[in-house]
């Protein structure tokens, strides 16, 4: 038991003695002072180290944050039959062995009843407000650490993303200025149409690199341009065939990602006048495919990869859905998803983070007030019942609050940690599934 909890507990058992000895002893002795403090004792310890020792035994099996339902049903069984059983002991012990007002005979006739149904009721308030605060403790750590790895997620995928739109602009300077240098040998003529030609695609190059998405029809638009620079280089070598739907022209794709994939295209095959590469790009069922027949030159070295695998990397950055890679022996095709929403990777971390937080406020809130609920009506109830017991014992009217108010905090558990919010979490999840799978 942690130091706090005992010194807690003693404080707890000198003000209850306290009290039971100056309200409720006829004879004010010594002995009958030391008599009350060590039944206020033996229930407090009895009690709250027994109860303190299911909620630790059941948060190491059965944590809260894993298994709401199960750990809820598993605390009402364990405390109801705990409290039973150290309820009838404690009594047992201070009606038969310590005061000896009764035979162990007379004590499980039935006599006692009364006395140890109201005590069970104590403890089980008790309990509940140390299982409750329980739960508190395990929520506030349950949601530090959710904080924590949402930023470590939000951080960690902000900075792969930028590492990835960074790759961009190298990749596609180096791959262009070994063209040029290329045509500069092969053809002068062509090299200068080729460095203006290349001006106004590295313009766009660098608008577009540090966006998640571009329309389809920008892409396109940026890739024929892209297109009539290669023909400069390779002539009738190459061809390139453009088939895309119309109603797909105002949906998105990754940007910058056909220009990747053209390169692709020509830095792994061969093209001749007599064996022409031919370039498709087309829409298909929701994604936007480039398709080339095989014609594979033989690498004098090995490639980067950073073409494709960046391509892949930023889409599993922005949806669920994949991009596809189809191969045979005469065509290698690489369908990229179309998405209809535009998601902004930063952005959305950051409005799921407010959104989140502003939920888990919500949550504590609702939270915090069921527990205020049931803390007012385990410190109120026992009072109304020893007011009762007091003032009028022959007419028992404590029952109607206690019955009343507690089928209205068990209304207000069920609001807040059964119906609605299962039902409300699980939309949202739906929700979000759907939105992700776009």
């Amino acid at each position: 038991m942690k130091r706090k909890n005992f010194i807690t507990l003693c404080w707890i058992s000198l003000a209850t003695s306290l009290f039971f000895f100056f309200v409720f002893t006829e004879e004010k002795t010594l002995d009958n002072f030391m008599l009350t403090i060590l039944i206020s004792f033996m229930y407090s310890f009895l009690l709250g180290i027994g109860n303190g020792l299911i909620n630790d035994f059941l948060n190491k099996k059965f944590p809260w944050s894993e298994a709401t339902t199960k750990r809820a049903v598993i605390s009402i069984i364990s405390i109801l039959i705990a409290n039973f059983i150290l309820v009838y002991f404690c009594n047992y012990m201070n009606f038969v062995v310590f005061q000896k007002s009764a035979t162990t005979e007379e004590y499980f006739s039935g006599k006692y009843n009364y006395i140890n149904w109201f005590t069970i009721n104590i403890a089980l308030l008790i309990s509940a407000f140390l299982h409750a605060r329980g739960f508190m403790e395990e929520l506030k750590k349950t949601s530090k650490k959710e904080v924590v790895e949402q930023k470590l997620i939000a951080k960690s995928a902000n900075a792969q993303f930028e590492s990835l739109k960074n790759q961009l602009d190298p990749h596609f300077l180096f791959n262009s200025l070994n063209v040029l240098s290329s045509l500069i040998d092969e053809n002068p003529k062509q090299a200068q149409k080729f460095t203006a030609s290349m001006s106004k695609i590295y313009r766009y190059v660098l608008e577009q690199k540090d966006k998640e998405l571009v329309t389809v029809e920008d892409e396109l638009e940026f890739a024929k341009t892209y297109c009539d620079l290669l023909k400069t280089r390779f002539e009738d070598s190459v061809d390139f065939i453009f088939d895309v739907e119309k109603e797909d022209l105002r949906r998105f794709v990754v940007p910058l990602s056909l220009q990747l994939l053209l390169e692709n295209c020509i830095k792994h095959n061969f093209a001749t006048s007599a064996k022409p590469l031919f370039i498709r790009i087309f829409s298909e069922n929701d994604t936007l495919c480039i398709e080339n027949n095989l014609q594979v030159r033989e690498q004098i070295k090995e490639s980067s990869g950073i073409g494709l695998a960046n391509i892949v990397q930023r889409y599993s950055l922005l949806t669920k859905r994949n991009v596809f890679i189809e191969k045979s022996e005469d065509y290698f095709k690489v369908k990229l998803p179309i998405l209809s929403v535009k998601p902004n990777v930063v952005s959305d971390i950051t409005d799921d983070k407010d959104k989140a937080y502003e939920r888990a406020q919500k949550r504590v809130k609702e939270i915090k007030s069921f527990y205020g609920n049931l803390i007012s009506y385990c410190i109120v109830i026992p009072f109304l019942i020893i007011i009762n017991l007091i003032t009028s014992p022959d007419n028992i009217w404590f029952f109607f609050p206690m019955l009343g108010w507690g089928i209205g905090v068990v209304a207000h558990g069920m609001s807040v940690f059964a119906i609605g919010k299962n039902w409300e979490e699980r939309k949202i999840r739906e929700i979000l599934e759907k939105r992700n799978k776009q």
